[in-house]
C-alpha cells in the first residue's frame, strides 16, 4: 500500500518505521525501533504504554506530520499500522 506523496514515503512501512522511531524518541523507550511490531498494540499488553503516552505520542505525531491527532482517537493510537493509516487518510483528505 503506497502512502500520500505528501508524506515524503513510498511505502507504508517507510511511514510506520518513522513512526517508530518518533515514538522512541519521544517517550524515551528502551527498545529499537526495528523491534516495534507494526500490527502490535501500542498499548496494554503491546509496549505497555499509558495514557500519559498516549498524550505524548499525540503531540508528536501533530506537530511532525501537521495531522490533528487526539488522544481520545484510541483507533488510530492501536498500532503503528493504524497510526500510518490515519495519517496518510488525513494527509489525503
Amino acid at each position: 500500500m503506497a502512502s500520500s506523496p505528501q508524506l515524503g514515503f513510498t511505502t507504508a512501512s517507510g511511514l510506520e518505521q518513522d513512526l517508530a522511531k518518533l515514538i522512541v524518541d519521544s517517550l524515551r523507550l528502551e527498545v529499537a525501533p526495528g523491534d516495534i511490531d507494526p500490527a502490535a498494540p501500542l498499548f496494554g499488553d503491546g509496549l505497555g504504554l499509558d495514557s500519559i503516552d498516549m498524550l505524548e505520542i499525540a503531540l508528536a505525531v501533530s506537530k511532525r506530520y501537521a495531522v490533528e491527532l487526539r488522544s481520545e482517537n484510541r483507533a488510530a493510537l492501536a498500532s503503528l499500522r493504524a497510526l500510518a493509516a490515519h495519517i496518510a487518510q488525513q494527509r489525503t483528505s
